[in-house]
Order: structure tokens, then C-alpha cells, then sequence
């Protein structure tokens, strides 16, 4: 069996068991069972969310001087992927540690010491918002506002929606306009990234009936004339274009480890079913029609990872991991929903009794090729800015 540190390197192997370890910690206990209990009650796992920060796991990331446990994205994607290899995938775990990294690299001391240090210790969760209902993929369409007021601080007005967790967290990163985009020329200027409070007053939630079996739920969300201090502005106005990808290229990591622990976590279920499965008097397993399908999406699970690791080596190196970060995302999401696929199939009508928990695997990896961003643009940009051709949209 192949190591973890034939796989990554002794460096990266290492930080990955280590992070696996204590991630170990937290799920032995709070299982997929109580998972499926948390989202059948649209109950958001408060108590596992605390047991993350007693492990250290909430403080990966983060430097000691706030409150955390020092490392990179490295150990972030390392307790995504262990998380999402138990069965638990915490969407707020994801959206929290790639909000905070926009302002661990371009926030002022004040603001790390405000917005990150409390996520680090549990004591707060921060949710992310950027989608909007007439902008889609298209992020340099939004429309909504944060305009200043007389009093200096910044007026937020407009919509967002598929926000997870904004029910369950204390404040939203919020990626916005400061100059409305009929007054600018260039797509990207006037664009704006804004922390706010959720217990603002004009601040409304409206649930969303998503049918994806996840704890946390999933919101539209409207601002009415929400004021926003101007210390809550991070960075400088207009300038979030800068800023943005280095919240979204985590985003695309953290998805990637999402989607690959949950293809794993469907792959074992598969293994484990077909040794004992014997209704031939031989296991199916030993049926190269199922053998085969299994070991295919092993393989891509473990080509995507590889992907995966190298992307968030280079983004902690200070490099450009747009490409690595796009393409583990990719290759992430196909192979997971691939690999809950053949769990369904190796399964059969087994996979859709409710008891045997594999068609509920499904949906958690294959909403991962639409969103954060869909796998069709993912192939855009590769296509124009590693290819080098034509732009296709």
C-alpha cells in the first residue's frame, strides 16, 4: 500500500498524519451518525464545532500571535480532507478558514485581532458571501452595494444567495461594490470586501430548501441600508479585485479536499461491501466489472490529491497556485462524484435504503462540480490563461 509520504513528500505526508491524528480526535466521536442527526434536525453541530477548537483544529492557519495554531493551508486542506474522509464535511469549517486568509494577508493588525482571532478559538464563525442571484459565476456583475454615508462608514445594500451558515454565524465577509458598477469602465474596479455583523439591524434571511444532506444550511440573504463601520472595510476601497483570489483559490483547495474525502469515504463503504457481498458464492468485489470501476476512481482520488497538496504547498510558498488550485478543484469534484457513483452501483438496490447511507453520499460531491464555481469555467480558465487560447465566453 502506497504511503502518504510516497504520495506527497516526507514533508507534507507528515503535516497531513499529524493533522489527520488530531482530526481523528474530533470525528471518533462525532461521527456520521450524528452528522445525519444534526441535518435531519436542521441542527447546525454545535458541539463538534467545539470539539474542533479544543483539538486545535479551528486554530489551523492562523498565526500564534492570533490566537492559532500557526501553519498554512496545508494543514487547513489536511483537516478538510479528514473531516470529509469520516463522512463530516463542515462547510462552515471551509467557508471560515478561506474567508479569514483575504484578511490574514490584507487586513490591518486591528482587524486580524477582531475578525480572526475569535475564529481560531470557536468563539465566533464567519460566513462568506459573493453570489448573487443576477450575477451567478459572473462575479464582476454584482450589484450589491457598500456606499459611504455622511458619517465616514459604508451603507450595504443588495442581495446575496447559497450562503451557508449565515444562520449559524456571527459575522460575513462580504465581497460588494463601493463604486456602482454603471460608473465604472474596467469590470473589476470598484469592488469591495466588507466584514459585517449579523445581528446588523436590515439584515434579512430567507432559508433555502437545498437537497444536499449537509449541517449547514443554506440562506438568501438582503441588506437594507446596513451600516457598516469603515473599520470594517478591508484593504482599500475599489480594490478587492487584488484581493479576492486569494479567499477563492483556498475556496478551490478546501473544495477539492471536500470532495476527495468524500470519495474516499464512499469508496471504503464500496470496498468493504463487495469482500462480504457473495450472492454468487464468491465476493462481487472479485468481478472485474466492479474491481475495475473501483480501482479506476482510486487512482483519479489519488492523482486529484496529489493535485490538491501541491496547490496549497505553492499558495503557502507565496506562489501562484491559480492553476494547481482550478485544477484540483476539477479533477477533486469529478473523481469524488465519480466514486460515490460506484459505490451506488457496487451497492445496488441496497444504495438507495436510507440505512446504508451511500446514496446521501451523492449529492455532497456532485453539487462540488457547480459550485463554488462550476467545473465548465474551471476549463475556461485553463483554456485562456494556461493554454493560451481564445476566450470562449
Amino acid at each position: 500500500m502506497t504511503t502518504s509520504a510516497e504520495l506527497l513528500g516526507d514533508e507534507v505526508a507528515e503535516v497531513r498524519d499529524a493533522v489527520h491524528e488530531a482530526t481523528r480526535g474530533v470525528t471518533e466521536r462525532f461521527d456520521r451518525a450524528y452528522f445525519l442527526d444534526c441535518v435531519h434536525s436542521h441542527k447546525f453541530p454545535d458541539e463538534m464545532w467545539a470539539a474542533m477548537a479544543e483539538q486545535g483544529l479551528l486554530g489551523l492557519g492562523v498565526p500564534e500571535e492570533y490566537g492559532g495554531a500557526g501553519g498554512g493551508l496545508v494543514e487547513v486542506t489536511a483537516a478538510m480532507e479528514a473531516l470529509s474522509m469520516a463522512g463530516v464535511p463542515m462547510a462552515t469549517f471551509l467557508l471560515t478558514t478561506f474567508a479569514r486568509e483575504t484578511i490574514l494577508r490584507h487586513g490591518n493588525d486591528e482587524q486580524k485581532t477582531r475578525f480572526v482571532a475569535p475564529t481560531a478559538t470557536g468563539d465566533e464563525k464567519m460566513c462568506f458571501a459573493i453570489t448573487e442571484p443576477n450575477a451567478g459565476t459572473n462575479s464582476w456583475r454584482i450589484e450589491t452595494t457598500a456606499l459611504p454615508n455622511d458619517a465616514g462608514n459604508y451603507v450595504l445594500n443588495g442581495q446575496k444567495v447559497f450562503i451557508s451558515a449565515a444562520d449559524a454565524s456571527d459575522r460575513m465577509m462580504v465581497v460588494c461594490r463601493s463604486t456602482k458598477r454603471s460608473e465604472v469602465e474596467d469590470r473589476r474596479a470598484g469592488m469591495a470586501i466588507v466584514v459585517v455583523d449579523l445581528d446588523s439591524p436590515g439584515i434579512e434571511l430567507q432559508h433555502l430548501d437545498i437537497a444536499v444532506e449537509i449541517a449547514d444550511q443554506q440562506f438568501a440573504v438582503f441588506f437594507t441600508d446596513v451600516e457598516v463601520p469603515a473599520e470594517n472595510l478591508i484593504g482599500e476601497p475599489d480594490q478587492a479585485f487584488r484581493y479576492m483570489f486569494d479567499a477563492l483559490n483556498p475556496e478551490r483547495m478546501l473544495t477539492a479536499a471536500w470532495a476527495i474525502g468524500i470519495g474516499d469515504f464512499a469508496l471504503d463503504k464500496a470496498v468493504a461491501y463487495t469482500k462480504e457481498r457473495a450472492p454468487f458464492g464468491k465476493p462481487i468485489g472479485s468481478y472485474q466489472a466492479l474491481q475495475h470501476p473501483m480501482a479506476r476512481v482510486k487512482a483519479r482520488l489519488d492523482a486529484a490529491r496529489v493535485m490538491m497538496y501541491t496547490a496549497a504547498r505553492v499558495f503557502d510558498a507565496g506562489g501562484d497556485a491559480g492553476y494547481l488550485a482550478n485544477a484540483a478543484k476539477l479533477l477533486g469534484s469529478e473523481a469524488g462524484t465519480d466514486a460515490c457513483d460506484v459505490a451506488i452501483q457496487a451497492h445496488g438496490g441496497y444504495a438507495f435504503d436510507r440505512e446504508f447511507d451511500v446514496m446521501t453520499l451523492w449529492p455532497l460531491a456532485r453539487v462540488l462540480r457547480n459550485i463554488p464555481i462550476n467545473n465548465e469555467m474551471v476549463l475556461n480558465y485553463i483554456g485562456e490563461h494556461v493554454l493560451g487560447l481564445p476566450r470562449s465566453y
